[in-house]
Order: structure tokens, then C-alpha cells, then sequence
């Protein structure tokens, strides 16, 4: 009898044990059995953008590469407000919020911040020539428009009452990138940008002018959910200190941005108009003869070699389209340096022996940074800086650890251990710099169809032969 009792109390027990729940496997596990790694962000130039049939973005290299560390899929659910972005975050459709945004008080109280991998400032901006610049808060005598739900929304909401006489409005209806749009049409009189995505659009539009700076010196982090377990939280963690230690968070954040920050107007200004009085009579010469290159990074280069004036020429030398030296100029077959398309021909071949002298190990767009550093300052040069680079630790085949030391080359403590000696090593970063600026401006500028396709009517002396007679 009592071992009927026991029995059937045992039975009880395992039975109440099978209907129990189970612990849920902590986020992490759960990201890993799905075999999906769910990233909300915004649709935008600066965070998450589709480009013909492949995405690009900083938030998409950095999730990619997160999602490839877990060993799973990546997907990307983009929106174009921050609210909705929000929404996803506490309904658990996603497991991080990776879309450029900044710390806040009222975000820090619902959500968990990874940590910072980007700085921002917050500037006021309005279109040059359509006011006085104001200098504070209390100079501003037009209507200030922000994206609702932005950190910007946040911080006008709290300062408010003390700036009384202060118009603005928040809106739903525009992302960051529309409303510099609308500054640039006249449409609002000023916004609140961010300074990553301003520095992006002066490229486009330089007549975007800067008031004063609202906040700076902002920490950009990933957010985390409410009501989640650390597991996801602490890999965050773990992800960024990696990738900041090995350096490939500082090549990322400069594949995307270390070339926008330094904005010149009159140079910027000049250059969009050159684009369109002057490009379109050499285009068709950039595109029959860039070969495998891209046309367009090309005219860039030419460019900047010689604001597209065919007969450009410089102290030592150099001289035509691509400014092509002598002795390049016979070896590429050139006879006439003054000639626009055996120039472009001329110059196109040099280039392209170039990026073959740079080893193959080196992945784009690094290699193209090497090459156009080469037909700067000559092959030579650029090994010393990468041997420098290497001796100090730095990685040799990573643009941003040599182009810290290609200035070194002027300072006799350092080119006289090199084998080339002596170099103006700071003016190949400045001209590397300038034509990835003028690239990514043609790209717009190209794929929106704003680069006028006239029939090519040269107007200016085409020598015959070389003007060295």
C-alpha cells in the first residue's frame, strides 16, 4: 500500500514537471537557432542604402560583420522614421537598433546602448545668401524643422522654455536628408543635421551654411531592447572592443566618412559647375578609354591634376589633362600631351599600371587609395611609407595606418632610413582625399542623371605634337 502511495505521488511529480514550463534559451541562443541576425535602421546615405543590386552603408558593414562573427544571415528591416524604428525595438522584431543614433536621457531610461563607435556634432543650418547667419538661439528669425522622434525633436522639447520666442516643429514626413533638402529649396529656413550627414551633403550642395553648433561631441551607439536577458548585450560589447582593437572599426568609419569632413565652398562650388560647363566635353574621351576602370573616377583624377584644362601646366613639367610627365607621356604613347583624349588615353594606362604594382593581397577600396597615392608621389615613396607603417606597428596594407605616415617622408629622422629619401609625403593624403571627394560627388551626380550629356565640342587648342619644341 504504501508503495502504491509513493508510486503514485512520483507520477504526480514527473507529471507536473512535463507540464511546467521550460526556460527560454537566453537571446543569443535564440539568434543562433534562428540562424537570423534582425537589424532595424534607417534608409539613409549615412546608415543603410540600396545601391543597384547590392547595399551599402557604415550600420550594413558593421551588422554584416557582426552577423558573420555569430555565424548567421543578416537581415536588415529598414524604416524611414524613427518611430516606427522604435516600435520594432519594444515588439521584439528586432534584436538591435543599428541607424547612427545618439544618447539621450529619455532613450537611456527605455534602452540599452552599446558602445560608441562613432562622434557627432549637431549643427543648425540654413541656405547661404537667404539670411543673416545667426549666431545663438535668440538671432534666429525663421522656423526650425526636425525629424520627429530624433534626438534633435528631444532636445528642443526639453530646452524649449528657454528660448520662448523660438519657432520649430517636429515632422513625420521627412528624414534628415530631405530636410537639408528643403533648407537647400527654400522650402524651411533652417534644421538641425547631424554632423556625419551634413558633411555628406555639402559634397552635393554647398550652399548648405552652417549657423552654429547646437551640441557636440555625441557618442553614435547601437541600441538594445527592453525586457532582454545580456546575452546579446555583452557580444555587442565584446564585437565593438574587437574590432576597435584591431583597427577595422577606424577603416570602416573612414571608408565611409574620413573623406567628407573637410569641406571647402569655393572648392566644392567650383567643381559642381565645372561639372557642368566642362566635363561634358571631355566625357566621351573618360569613357572610351577608362578601360576596366571606372569613367568616372577618371575624370576625377583629371580633376584634380588639372581642373579639366587641357593645357594645364605646372612648374615641373607636367603638363596636359592628366598632367602627365614627360618621359609617362612617351611611355604610354602619348605624343601630345596637349591633346585632351591622348591624355585621357595616356593617363588611364599609367593608372591602371599603377593599381598593378600595388600586391594583390590588398582588397578595394584600398588598393585604388594606393594607386592614385603612387601616381602622386611615385611607387617608391609609397613602399617607404608602408615599410614605415609596418615598423611602427601599423598594418602596411590599410590606407588609413599609411596615409598617418606618408608625412613623415619630409622629416629627415624618418626618409633617411627610407631608400627613396626625402618626399612632400602630406600631399598625396590631401590629393587622395580631394579625389574620393570628387568621385563620390560624380557618382550623385551620375546616377541622378545631373551630369549633362552634350556632344563633344572642344573649343579650346588641341596640339599636334608635343610643346616641349
Amino acid at each position: 500500500m504504501n508503495y502504491c502511495k509513493g508510486f503514485l505521488t512520483l507520477l504526480a511529480l514527473v507529471l507536473l514537471a512535463g507540464c511546467a514550463p521550460q526556460p527560454q534559451p537566453d537571446h543569443l541562443t535564440q539568434i543562433r537557432e534562428r540562424g537570423v541576425l534582425r537589424v532595424g535602421t534607417l534608409l539613409g546615405p549615412t546608415t543603410y542604402y540600396h545601391e543597384f543590386e547590392s547595399e551599402g552603408g557604415l550600420e550594413y558593414a558593421l551588422a554584416a560583420t557582426f552577423a558573420e562573427q555569430l555565424d548567421v544571415e543578416l537581415e536588415i528591416v529598414s524604416r524611414y522614421n524613427i518611430k516606427d524604428l522604435f516600435g520594432l525595438l519594444d515588439r521584439g522584431q528586432v534584436d538591435v537598433v543599428a541607424a547612427g543614433l545618439d544618447r539621450t536621457p529619455r532613450r537611456d531610461r527605455n534602452y540599452r546602448f552599446g558602445p560608441p563607435y562613432q562622434e557627432v556634432a549637431q549643427r543648425l543650418v540654413y541656405r547661404q545668401g537667404s539670411r543673416t547667419r545667426p549666431r545663438d538661439w535668440s538671432q534666429v528669425d525663421g522656423e526650425v524643422v526636425v525629424v520627429a522622434g530624433s534626438s534633435h525633436h528631444d532636445w528642443l522639447r526639453r530646452n524649449s522654455e528657454r528660448f520662448p520666442e523660438l519657432r520649430w516643429r517636429a515632422t513625420n514626413e521627412h528624414d534628415a536628408t530631405e530636410l537639408l533638402r528643403a533648407v537647400i529649396d527654400g522650402e524651411i529656413a533652417f534644421t538641425i543635421a547631424d554632423s556625419n550627414i551634413l558633411d555628406m551633403q555639402r559634397r552635393y550642395f554647398p550652399n548648405i551654411s552652417v549657423a552654429f553648433t547646437v551640441r557636440d561631441n555625441l557618442d553614435v551607439s547601437w541600441m538594445l531592447g527592453p525586457g532582454r536577458d545580456a546575452s546579446l548585450y555583452a557580444e555587442v560589447i565584446q564585437f565593438f572592443g574587437d574590432l576597435r582593437q584591431s583597427g577595422e572599426l577606424d577603416r570602416l568609419v573612414d571608408q565611409h566618412f574620413g573623406h567628407v569632413s573637410q569641406f571647402n565652398y569655393v572648392d566644392t562650388s567650383l567643381f559642381i559647375d565645372a561639372v557642368q560647363t566642362t566635363l561634358p566635353k571631355y566625357r566621351d574621351f573618360f569613357v572610351e578609354h577608362s578601360g576596366q576602370l571606372d569613367w568616372r573616377l577618371l575624370a576625377a583624377i583629371s580633376y584634380q591634376e588639372s581642373l579639366w584644362n587641357p593645357r594645364a601646366v605646372s612648374a615641373t613639367g607636367v603638363r596636359g589633362l592628366m598632367m602627365l610627365t614627360l618621359p609617362t607621356a612617351e611611355e604610354m604613347g602619348v605624343s601630345s600631351r596637349l591633346n585632351p583624349e591622348e591624355s585621357i588615353r595616356g593617363g588611364a594606362r599609367y593608372f591602371e599600371r599603377m593599381l598593378g604594382t600595388i600586391p594583390a593581397r590588398i582588397p578595394e577600396p584600398d588598393r585604388t587609395w594606393f594607386a592614385l597615392a603612387s601616381y602622386n608621389i611615385g611607387y617608391g615613396h609609397l613602399e617607404d611609407a608602408r615599410v614605415l607603417t609596418e615598423r611602427q606597428g601599423g598594418d602596411p596594407d590599410r590606407w588609413i595606418d599609411v596615409r598617418k605616415r606618408l608625412p613623415l617622408l619630409r622629416q629627415k629622422k624618418y626618409y633617411r632610413q627610407t631608400r627613396f629619401g626625402f618626399a612632400r609625403g602630406d600631399e598625396p593624403v590631401r590629393y587622395v582625399g580631394n579625389i574620393r571627394r570628387y568621385y563620390d560627388t560624380l557618382v550623385w551626380l551620375d546616377e541622378r542623371g545631373r551630369i549633362p550629356a552634350q556632344p563633344l565640342e572642344i573649343s579650346l587648342p588641341i596640339g599636334s605634337g608635343d610643346e616641349v619644341n
